[in-house]
């Protein structure tokens, strides 16, 4: 059979070769099988994670909720608290006014106390002093016109001098500025009318405090202080009257 092509006989498979088949299978099915595995695992892992997620949407959107709402009761407070507020600023405002009203008449009652303890004995504690008065006015109104320009609680005059005496349940520096003015109408009044005599001024006071007193001193003002029943007035030693 020379010059001719001769074909080789197949080899038939092997056990060998049929178990290593066999075995490559197993593995692959294995791997196939690992694969599948993890899937399924990774599948739970994110159904958990879903359902973790669908919990903390749930459990924000609640805290939202709640948050709303506190904000809401935060509101409501605020508001409340506004309205109690000026509630109260109108209670104190009222109280204040009502308060004012009551020292108000409490402070006149006092000055008419005070003026009646003072004008019983002015007169003579004035003349004690030199002066020779023989009577005392009150409620003295200086009137032009039926216009009220001063009214003086207590006004002593002769020949020479004329005295307006202010009363005042607890005078103030205030008081005494006042007085000056009123002082000087009545110092107009007087030179309108021709009347040349001198007036000079005195404060009437239940309780006088140190620093009152010694404004109204320095002001040239006699003090007639309460004492008891009665009053004395004051005039230290190197003090001169004021005169208008």
């Amino acid at each position: 059979m020379t010059g001719k092509n001769v074909r080789k006989p197949q080899r038939g498979l092997t056990f060998d070769d049929v178990w290593a088949a066999m075995m490559e299978t197993d593995r692959k099915m294995q791997e196939t099988a690992r694969l599948i595995q993890e899937l399924r695992d990774g599948h739970k892992e994110s159904d958990r994670q879903m359902k973790d997620t669908k919990r903390l949407v749930r459990e924000t959107s609640m805290q939202i909720k709640e948050s709303d709402r506190q904000m809401e009761d935060t509101k409501r407070l605020v508001r409340e608290t506004s309205m109690q507020i000026k509630e109260t600023d109108r209670q104190l405002k009222e109280s204040k006014k009502e308060l004012d009203r009551k020292m108000g008449e409490l402070g006149n009652r006092f000055g008419e106390l005070a003026e009646h303890l003072v004008a019983p004995s002015i007169r003579e504690k004035f003349n004690a002093l030199g002066y020779h008065f023989e009577a005392a006015s009150k409620d003295w109104e200086i009137v032009e016109s039926d216009t009220v320009f001063a009214e003086i609680d207590i006004l002593l005059a002769n020949d020479d001098f004329t005295i307006a005496v202010e009363v005042k349940s607890k005078p103030v520096q205030k008081d005494v500025d006042a007085h000056i003015k009123r002082i000087e109408i009545l110092r107009r009044y007087a030179d309108k009318h021709h009347d040349a005599r001198k007036i000079r001024g005195a404060i009437a006071g239940a309780i006088f405090s140190k620093n009152a007193k010694q404004y109204t001193l320095k002001q040239g003002f006699y003090v007639i202080e309460q004492t008891g029943d009665t009053v004395k007035i004051e005039a230290p030693e190197g003090f001169v009257p004021r005169e208008w």
